[in-house]
């Protein structure tokens, strides 16, 4: 899980940003995750997907899609960047099915310590292979590895294992939803960024998405 999540997920992601993909593309493409991860939950973990948590998927990955839609860009957009968020979203769904299925009880800082050294592993290697290892040192820099680190590598991920633990992967996975939409109000109250009337529709769309997800039927769940 460890390989998966912190060295595939995050550094796809890292990769595919370092190669010009926008950040609001790849919101997009790794929005496919809750929908992945439901298609596999029902034949790898047994989970029944109700219709109106379908809904909620596609309500959910369609509100994204409005709030990232005036940040795509698609021009100049190398191959490499696409591959490697496709590699971001297929690791970050196997990650979740693989934790789910085979290990969603754990202590948390052993874990943790176990999973950042798989991940050190597979990517000190590349990055001695493709990086100069030299560092410019900045206060940006130091916030940003900082931020990385302890809030992302640590803070969410541990949320996401907790979470995993104790909910189904694809209520769990829908959540990934409100990252985009929280980015987006974040931005619009730290640096007073302009939030469209489109994206004000995505965030209402991707909530509700959200929310029928996360809703427990009244009545015994009919599996797709």
């Amino acid at each position: 899980a460890g390989l998966l999540m912190q060295g595939g997920y995050l550094g796809g992601c890292f990769s595919a940003v370092y190669h010009g993909m926008p950040a609001g593309l790849i919101a997009l493409i790794t929005g496919l995750q809750p929908i992945l991860t439901a298609f596999a939950a029902a034949p790898m973990l047994g989970e029944r997907v109700t219709r109106v948590q379908w809904l909620g998927l596609a309500l959910g990955f369609g509100g994204v899609a409005l709030v990232v839609w005036q940040k795509i860009n698609l021009q100049g957009l190398e191959p490499v960047s696409i591959a490697w968020a496709l590699e971001a979203l297929c690791a970050i769904t196997a990650g979740t099915l693989y934790q789910k299925r085979f290990c969603p009880s754990f202590d948390l800082r052993a874990g943790s310590v176990i999973q950042f050294v798989a991940a050190f592993a597979l990517l000190l290697p590349l990055a001695l292979m493709t990086e100069t290892m030299q560092v410019q040192w900045s206060m940006q820099f130091v916030f940003a590895i900082c931020w990385l680190a302890l809030v992302l590598s640590i803070g969410a991920v541990s949320l996401l294992f907790v979470l995993i633990k104790h909910g189904e992967a694809t209520r769990v996975s829908s959540l990934f939803y409100l990252t985009p939409l929280a980015t987006a109000a974040m931005a619009w109250y730290a640096f007073e960024e302009q939030l469209s009337a489109l994206a004000l529709a995505g965030m209402v769309i991707g909530v509700t998405g959200v929310a029928l997800v996360l809703r427990k039927p009244d009545i015994p769940a009919t599996e797709i």
